[in-house]
């Protein structure tokens, strides 16, 4: 068996990564949940690295997308939604956003313009003052609201902080995203790029794999399903016609549950797996056979394995 060619660590920089001039940083996108990050990452790439849903918090990993723009290269970390955590799963999603923002040379606070400055906002705010990284504000959705209502609310959020630069954008329909990018390739430092050109996430391929698993379940499910899942990607096999076989797991907690991801006669496992196929099979730009299983773990989500698989942190304690 052989895994997928992808890998977490940056390669070595390629000799034409080392092009006179270049750049190369860090970039955290921090924010409420469902403020559209994840939307607004696979635009600055222009592909599809995070998965996207109208449901929150379903972003819990740290994923970066690769973003070029002239001679800089922009890492972008897609970081889970900052939100009043509850569950040990939602201690260690906050967590993780919180760190990825420390650890990069820029953070875009990205603020849904419809909500403007709810208790979650507010809440990242006040923490935002403890990041000595130069920060930067995007205003997002600003085709759903009105001008003068979405100028005060830029001037309300400039003078709770000192933001280097303010974007008005609709991730979604991408306007305003080319200026987003230009403006943060010139805020990166200057050096050899990280990765090669036509790399656009450090994110293996069976975990993209999973996360596109997952997101097809939400498509499918809606509110059947909330938050009592995961899929982990136990097996990546390349054939020798140059296919590749995968099996994956769709861990749920209770019997109730693995009814509703199988479906009447197994007609929803089936729609969820095609769906699935044809998005992973252009991710991995070869053709897959998907093999899906569900199966009941009760506690997957007090199970450190788990979240090591998604590249969290387990938190200890209740």
């Amino acid at each position: 068996m052989t895994d997928e060619p992808a890998t977490t660590e940056p390669r070595a920089p390629a000799s034409e990564t080392e092009r006179e001039g270049s750049r190369c940083g860090f970039v955290a996108l921090i924010g409420a949940p469902n403020a559209g990050k994840s939307t607004l990452i696979n635009a600055l790439v222009g592909a599809k690295v995070s998965i996207v849903s109208r449901k929150v918090q379903t972003t819990r990993a740290l994923v970066r997308g690769i973003a070029l723009e002239g001679a800089s290269q922009i890492i972008v970390v897609d970081t889970p939604g900052i939100f009043a955590p509850k569950r040990r799963l939602d201690r260690a999603m906050v967590t993780s956003a919180w760190g990825g923002a420390g650890d990069a040379d820029v953070v875009a606070l990205l603020v849904d313009a419809r909500k403007g400055v709810d208790e979650e906002v507010e809440s990242i705010l006040e923490k935002l003052g403890e990041l000595k990284r130069p920060k930067v504000l995007i205003l997002n959705k600003i085709d759903t609201v009105d001008r003068t209502r979405l100028l005060a609310l830029a001037q309300d959020l400039n003078a709770r902080h000192a933001f280097r630069e303010t974007f008005m954008i609709s991730a979604l329909n991408g306007d305003g995203v080319d200026k987003v990018r230009q403006v943060l390739a010139g805020m990166m430092a200057e050096g050899p790029w990280l990765y090669p050109e036509d790399q656009v996430s450090d994110a293996p391929l069976r975990i993209l794999a999973a996360e596109i698993t997952r997101e097809k379940m939400f498509e499918r499910l809606h509110d059947e399903l909330p938050y009592q899942s995961t899929v982990e990607t136990d097996q990546w096999t390349v054939m020798k016609d140059g296919s590749a076989r995968v099996e994956q797991t769709i861990y749920v907690t209770r019997e109730s549950q693995r009814k509703i991801v199988l479906g009447k006669g197994g007609q929803t496992i089936k729609a969820i797996g095609e769906m699935s196929r044809k998005e992973i099979a252009e991710a991995a730009e070869t053709k897959v056979h998907l093999f899906l299983f569900v199966k009941v773990r009760e506690n997957w989500a007090d199970d450190p394995a788990r979240y090591r698989e998604m590249g969290l942190e387990f938190p200890r304690g209740g």
